[in-house]
């Protein structure tokens, strides 16, 4: 299985640059991208052969992650759960019969460390997540 992550920094600046002519050429399995920072209908991607799962931020150009999958999965669920966590779009997790693709882009604690409280918390809430999912019965785990 081929399994491929990026940070985009800007999925529609990167397609610019040929992102769908490498997305072509790997031929990944699945394919994960963080900081999208773009809204629903705001990019028109060929992902033929593949189920597209988007999670956009609530801002505007703001972070973002998508995850193109080969195979369909038997569950997806987009955020944490939390509302103050979920507005910016950072995660995805997908669920397979023998593991879990999990996409996330991680919080930034900014300069002079303005949102460090907002970050660690962010993490504890993260960490709850992947623990929820190790907890269950799938045979493998992808992180």
């Amino acid at each position: 299985m081929k399994l491929i992550s990026w940070n985009v920094n800007g999925l529609r600046a990167a397609e610019k640059k040929g992102f769908m002519d490498y997305f072509r050429e790997v031929d990944a399995d699945i394919f994960c991208v963080q900081e999208t920072k773009l809204q629903q209908g705001q990019i028109d991607l060929d992902l033929s052969g593949y189920h597209d799962y988007w999670n956009y931020a609530v801002k505007k150009g703001y972070s973002g992650t998508a995850i193109f999958s080969k195979t369909k999965p038997i569950s997806v669920q987009y955020g944490l759960g939390i509302e103050a966590h979920d507005q910016e779009g950072r995660v995805i997790t997908l669920e397979y019969p023998k593991f879990y693709m999990v996409t996330v882009y991680t919080p930034n604690s900014q300069n002079e460390l303005k949102r460090l409280d907002y970050r660690m918390d962010w993490e504890d809430t993260f960490l709850k997540h992947l623990k929820k999912i190790r907890s269950n019965e799938a045979s493998y785990y992808v992180w």
